[in-house]
């Protein structure tokens, strides 16, 4: 059948040789679903049409199996009629036998039907099993679609943060950071240097101002003997010894 024809086609398109890309499995795989629910949908309506062929031989039997008794009833009527005089027996007797021939006309009609009816409820029984089965098909590859779009989604990201991942230059970024790690110990060797030279600026500022120190303690020294003198208290201390 076409219809399995296509579901080997499409079980051989993820793993035909000639696909390279996973763009190309999926569209085949959607084309291949939608025919096969065009092709479900056409087997659904094929099913309906068997099925009311068979409900129609169904009906038939039913009905001629009543047209028969009917006829038969009419026969012996006909006979009763005749037995009781009201019907003349050679009349009754043709009428019956025409009513015999309907019947058996009938009961080969019941026959005929009921063979029909067979025949089409095996042929729907068939085509339901069908239907079944592909109706499971189509969901396992819907199921299967799903899965690979998926897998499609991951790839690509993957490939896409591979991809960026290659395009960095490993060698310049490092070089970049040996330059960035030489200035940085440059920056600090500088701000060492300028530590230093304060430091050694406050010392020569300190040695100088201990040096003034000792010079203005001799000046003041100086400043007073001359104040004394200006006082008349030259050897103030001296004097008053003298004196005693």
């Amino acid at each position: 059948m076409n219809i399995f024809r296509r579901l080997f086609k499409i079980g051989k398109a993820e793993a035909h040789s000639a696909v390279d890309k996973l763009e190309d499995p999926i569209k085949m795989t959607e084309q291949g679903i939608r025919d096969l629910k065009e092709d479900l949908d056409k087997a659904v309506q094929a099913l309906a049409e068997v099925k009311a062929l068979a409900i129609r031989a169904r009906n038939d039997v039913e009905s001629e199996t009543e047209k028969a008794k009917d006829y038969e009833n009419k026969a012996m009527m006909l006979l009763q009629q005749a037995q009781k005089g009201e019907l003349d027996p050679a009349e009754a007797d043709r009428l019956a036998t025409n009513a015999l021939v309907k019947k058996e006309e009938c009961v080969a009609q019941v026959a005929r039907a009921k063979q029909d009816q067979e025949k089409f409820e095996n042929h729907a029984n068939t085509m339901d099993s069908n239907i079944k089965r592909l109706k499971s098909q189509i969901s396992h590859y819907e199921n299967e679609l799903k899965t690979l779009k998926a897998r499609v989604k991951v790839s690509s990201a993957t490939k896409n943060i591979n991809k960026q991942m290659a395009d960095i230059d490993s060698s310049s970024t490092v070089s970049m950071l040996e330059r960035m790690k030489e200035k940085v110990a440059q920056e600090e060797a500088l701000a060492e240097s300028y530590g230093e030279l304060a430091k050694e600026s406050r010392s020569i500022d300190d040695e100088i101002d201990k040096a003034l120190e000792g010079a203005s303690e001799a000046q003041a020294s100086e400043a007073l003997e001359a104040l004394k003198k200006k006082m008349g208290l030259e050897g103030g201390d001296g004097d008053s010894t003298n004196e005693a």
